[in-house]
């Protein structure tokens, strides 16, 4: 798997794998969340704050699936942060193999360090690390998220 950052996003190439496939041989709808994960992970590398990774559970997380891949296809998976709320964190994906969108979606995560578990709200320093990745409107232009490969073939 390889990857490249752009500021707020990260896209990663993935490949479908024979465990990534059901039985007609295309890729499994649970495969989408690793890649997801995947990029998650270098997002929060390649931004110098790995630490936030796994410490945040997600409490939602939709995927629209729009087209099938087959054993041995590569795909891009693009996640871009979009929103920091007060203890919470939005990101959305698109899965692309080529120029087709294969999947869509978003998560939503948060920042559960209370002492029982709750969310509480970022600290400054998380918070300007994490603003710090959604994109600005020059950034917009010159860049693509999965907003711009959904809304703006």
């Amino acid at each position: 798997m390889t990857g490249h950052a752009a500021g707020c996003s990260v896209t990663v190439r993935c490949r479908v794998e024979w465990i990534d496939t059901d039985a007609s041989g295309h890729y499994h709808h649970s495969t989408v969340i690793r890649w997801v994960e995947s990029a998650e992970a270098e997002l929060f590398r390649r931004s110098g704050h790995s630490h936030m990774y796994g410490s945040m559970p997600r409490v939602h997380y939709e995927a629209d699936f729009h087209s099938r891949v087959w054993f041995g296809d590569e795909v891009d998976l693009l996640l871009t942060v979009d929103h920091v709320g007060r203890s919470s964190l939005t990101m959305s994906f698109a899965v692309l193999a080529g120029a087709t969108i294969v999947a869509s979606g978003k998560l939503v995560q948060v920042n559960a360090i209370g002492d029982d578990g709750s969310a509480a709200p970022w600290s400054d320093e998380v918070r300007d690390a994490l603003e710090g990745m959604i994109p600005a409107a020059t950034e917009q232009t010159s860049g693509t998220s999965p907003a711009d490969v959904l809304y703006n073939p």
